[in-house]
């Protein structure tokens, strides 16, 4: 299949971002891999009194404040052309309402470890995506090493659900997560639309952000949501975490890399993250893993070496 043309009308010039050397992506990875093992975590002191739905909104919103003072502050445009902004819109309702909805949902049935692994399958996904949609093509290393991560998560999940060690509510969680992996692949294509339309990483990010916290604040209002704020150190502390640190540090890293050497790489931070995730869970969490969980990282790992050993499509 073709590549789906751009906007005739509307045109702004293509930003065309360095390309990464390894070392500068790879750090890019660790550090991205760094900041959402440990958002996994900070997720649950947002849960329990407030509505994840309010949650989300929050977070979401100062995120996309601050990104838009951030394009003030150094002089970069805000404004995108209609093609841009309906980009933006598809990649906020994915990314940035229906995913993390179902993230903080998930997180309300299973620990935060399992959440994140959940969202290894993403280079693959992202993979079967961008070659069937625009005809992307990639070196076979790449697919074996995005399929070990996917069978990776498999391994680890059903090791987990067969061991009976997350409750009866943990198929539902674990389907959650999944659910919100899926809406990230997708958001990616919109991502990526937008920039083969020429929307810069910053502005266009902000705007999505905000577009989804729109989406989720009717979403709210529709369905009765109470619109509370749970003044604790706790609950403040981690709601600026995740708004800064996982939401605007991470996601400009994440976007960033994915412009210069593709998707699949870049959302291999999602293999990546588990490790740290399932550490963190088992310190504070009290969580327990077996024998899968092993296995499965290490195929997780196994396949993220291979993808960043491919040369870039």
């Amino acid at each position: 299949m073709s590549t789906p043309p751009s906007e005739p009308v509307e045109t702004t010039p293509v930003e065309t971002p360095p390309v990464m050397g390894r070392n500068i992506a790879l750090a890019s990875v660790a550090l991205c891999a760094l900041i959402w093992g440990t958002t996994w975590f900070a997720i649950t002191f947002q849960l329990g009194v407030v509505d994840p739905i309010v949650s989300v909104v929050w977070r979401f919103s100062i995120a996309a404040a601050v990104l838009f003072t951030g394009c003030v502050l150094t002089r970069r445009s805000i404004r995108l052309t209609r093609g841009q902004h309906l980009a933006a819109i598809g990649q906020g309702a994915l990314a940035f309402a229906l995913s993390y909805a179902c993230v903080y949902l998930a997180e309300e049935r299973v620990t935060s470890g399992v959440v994140a692994v959940a969202f290894a399958s993403m280079a693959l996904m992202n993979l079967i995506l961008f070659r069937v949609v625009v005809g992307q093509k990639a070196a076979r290393i790449v697919w074996i090493g995005a399929a070990l991560g996917a069978f990776g998560v498999l391994v680890l999940t059903g090791g987990e659900l067969a061991g009976a060690r997350l409750g009866p509510t943990a198929g539902a969680g674990i389907a959650l997560a999944i659910l919100a992996s899926i809406a990230s692949t997708v958001a990616n294509y919109f991502a990526w639309r937008g920039q083969q339309m020429g929307a810069m990483v910053l502005p266009s990010t902000a705007w999505a952000m905000a577009y989804g916290a729109g989406l989720l604040t009717v979403i709210g209002l529709a369905t009765g949501a109470d619109w509370a704020f749970e003044p604790t150190a706790a609950y403040i502390g981690s709601l600026l975490y995740l708004a800064v640190f996982g939401s605007v540090i991470a996601f400009v890293l994440y976007f960033s890399l994915a412009r210069s050497r593709g998707f699949t790489l870049a959302s291999y931070i999602g293999a990546l993250t588990p490790l740290i995730a399932m550490l963190v869970s088992v310190v504070f969490e009290d969580a327990r893993f077996g024998w899968p969980a092993a296995v499965g990282l290490a195929l997780v790992i196994a396949g993220q070496v291979l993808i960043v050993r491919a040369p870039k499509a």
